[in-house]
């Protein structure tokens, strides 16, 4: 799986910071010490990115999902 991050522009250098890192699936904690801020400060850079709308899109190749590439037909068999 591929994770994309949409709206990037909009945020500024310590937001983009926080928030690559918090999509990572650091914990606030984590982020606080890696940036060297407090905690709160981390949690209003997230809070302001938010507000400024960015998104993340999960990118999931056919294959993750079970589908093989077969054809389904609309009652969701596979197509012989």
């Amino acid at each position: 799986m591929q994770i994309e991050i949409r709206g990037l522009e909009k945020l500024s250098f310590r937001e983009r910071q926080a928030v690559i890192l918090k999509e990572s699936g650091k914990s606030l904690e984590t982020i606080a010490k890696r940036l060297h801020l407090s905690q709160s400060s981390v949690a209003t850079l997230l809070t302001r990115a938010r507000g400024k709308g960015y998104e993340i899109v999960c990118i999931i190749p056919d294959g993750e999902l079970g589908l093989g590439g077969e054809e389904l037909d609309e009652e969701g068999s596979s197509e012989d």
